[in-house]
């Protein structure tokens, strides 16, 4: 029995209607490379300070530019897994530089390595806002707002993953 012509456009059309998400993946791109940008400015305004680093202000370098490569690589999660997810598969590159990832993160994947790669920027700025304490720069509530913030990611973590294991556990709905 074959769908009548009307159900049949009707539903090409919201299969086509994918497409309308790959502009978002490209407005990623430029969010990357404000990224990538950010990561060399701060580089290069700390350069003429490196004779005179102290341990704690290199550490709070590496520190803040490992944050930026955590929320550059979170992006090109976001935009290969979300577009081979839900838009079409990327054929544009040779098999040997392609990611061994690609194609096999579902939904469910790409939801635990956001939450994690969250979680690990938060508790890098909760590490830089420790090693600042002395400073004066942050009062004890945004220290506990900070750390109420990381519980709460690391929380939602946990039952995010709680959630998929339950729901790996069950049959098909």
């Amino acid at each position: 029995m074959t769908k009548a012509a009307p159900i049949r456009w009707l539903e090409a059309g919201l299969f086509a209607s994918r497409w309308l998400v790959a502009p978002i993946y490209v407005g990623l791109v430029v969010a990357l490379v404000a990224l990538l940008w950010v990561f060399f400015r701060e580089l290069w305004e700390e350069i003429p300070h490196l004779s005179a680093m102290k341990p704690d202000d290199a550490i709070l370098l590496s520190l803040s530019l490992i944050d930026l490569s955590l929320a550059a690589n979170l992006v090109l999660i976001v935009i290969y897994s979300g577009y081979e997810t839900f838009v079409s598969r990327i054929d544009a590159v040779a098999d040997k530089d392609r990611p061994s990832w690609m194609g096999t993160v579902d939904f469910s994947g790409l939801k635990m390595k956001l939450i994690a790669s969250i979680i690990a920027i938060a508790a890098i700025t909760l590490l830089k806002a420790f090693m600042k304490i002395d400073e004066g720069d942050l009062d004890t509530t945004q220290i506990q707002w900070m750390v109420v913030i990381q519980l709460t990611f690391v929380l939602s973590g946990l039952l995010l993953a709680a959630m998929d294991y339950l729901g790996s556990r069950t049959s098909g709905h």
